[in-house]
């Protein structure tokens, strides 16, 4: 194809799902580093390169997947694949970008017990301390991005304390339902956004259909959860993923509450399971993959896998095409977005929480478990070294450290 054609088979916004599959694909095995960085590969690649959408349509994109709970870079994926190719091409992305780190983590899953008993303990171990590193880089860069002020610092002080006092899911409900309120209340909402307008194949009615199965599920699934090991599975996951706010780190309390306080898989695992995901390339959430393979409870292995990632995946999808006709007037409104600088701020504060507990009490036994962290905070922070390279060497570093005794 040349030059010529390709600008007017861009320009003309139509694509079809093979197309979109092989480029996703690309962005699968490619995209490290986590999601503000995923968005920048996509920009690169389908704004920059491709030409398949302008900036101010982009940027208006990932507003709303940011707005929105769930994982915001798969969720830009999902709407970039329907803005090509329509509901296929928007399956299409979804696959292709999951597909990769998905597969290498239930791999990982399937394997860690046996690296566990023989000489790579050490550097499971090392994959535990490597997730204090990240999941406080994390804290690091949201508290200065979503508590910018004194109020809003003081909601992530008192989403610690709720979370603190009322451990699991039921606290942070509340401490985000709490930091929502008080956002309402202070009533400090940023600048009206611009007048841009996405152009995607939903109707109002497809969009009151995915809602309303949004909350559906949401309520019925922990009524259905005692009749089938499956319902009780694909329902801890699509709650955590239903409540997602402010990044894909913020999944890690979530699922604590569900797998690990549930007692289906020990805190050892589920943070060498947590450390392997920053090695691999694509969403966070296919961490959900490891985690449904790995537990003690059927279903697991490549079943319960496949019920995690598409549990996981699906509320912050269903939520997005619900939004996406009603977003160019939703998202002007002041009292809106000043709920949501207040839910962003609590937020933090449970992403605090967890840095302490879990991540930090299980993976931290000693001084030279938190040298091991703290060069690894440093490197990512500091000398901004690359997430899957600093993972690498804090395995080789948790090896070292079990050799030495």
């Amino acid at each position: 194809m040349t030059d010529h054609a390709a600008d007017r088979k861009a320009a003309s916004g139509r694509g079809s799902a093979t197309e979109v599959f092989a480029v996703f694909l690309k962005l699968g095995l490619t995209s490290f580093g986590g999601p503000i960085a995923h968005l920048g590969y996509f920009r690169d690649e389908l704004v920059v390169r491709r030409r398949w959408l302008d900036d101010r349509a982009y940027a208006d994109l990932v507003a709303l997947c940011q707005f929105l709970p769930g994982p915001a870079s798969s969720q830009v994926g999902f709407a970039l694949g329907m803005m090509r190719a329509g509901w296929p091409g928007a399956l299409a992305a979804f696959t292709a970008f999951t597909l990769p780190s998905a597969l290498v983590l239930m791999a990982f899953a399937l394997t860690a017990a046996t690296a566990a008993a023989g000489p790579g303990g050490g550097a499971l171990h090392g994959l535990k301390i490597v997730a204090v590193a990240i999941v406080a880089q994390a804290v690091w860069g949201m508290a200065r991005n979503l508590c910018p002020d004194r109020a809003r610092a003081a909601i992530a002080v008192l989403a610690v304390a709720i979370v603190a006092f009322a451990p699991g899911a039921f606290g942070m409900v509340g401490a985000i339902a709490a930091g929502a309120a008080l956002g309402l209340l202070l009533g400090r909402a940023m600048p009206r956004p611009a007048d841009n307008r996405l152009a995607l194949p939903v109707s109002r009615s497809v969009a009151v259909a995915a809602i309303v199965a949004f909350c559906a599920l949401l309520i019925l699934l922990p009524l259905l959860a005692e009749q089938s090991r499956a319902l009780a599975v694909f329902d801890s996951f699509y709650r955590a993923g239903a409540l997602v706010f402010g990044g894909g780190h913020v999944v890690l309390p979530l699922l604590d509450a569900e797998v690990v306080q549930s007692g289906q898989i020990s805190s050892d695992v589920f943070l060498a399971g947590y450390g392997a995901a920053q090695a691999v390339p694509g969403p966070l959430f296919t961490f959900a993959a490891y985690l449904g393979a790995v537990s003690g409870l059927q279903p697991n292995g490549v079943i319960g896998a496949g019920l995690a990632l598409a549990a996981i995946f699906l509320p912050g999808f269903l939520l997005l095409v619900g939004a996406l006709p009603f977003w160019d007037r939703f998202r002007t409104m002041a009292k809106v977005r000043s709920l949501m600088q207040g839910a962003n701020a609590a937020v933090v504060g449970i992403l605090a929480a967890a840095l302490y507990s879990p991540v930090f009490t299980t993976a931290i036994g000693n001084p030279r478990d938190f040298a091991l962290a703290a060069a690894g905070f440093v490197a990512l922070t500091a000398w901004n070294a690359p997430p899957w390279t600093v993972v690498g060497l804090s395995a080789l570093g948790g090896a070292a450290l079990a050799l030495i005794g």
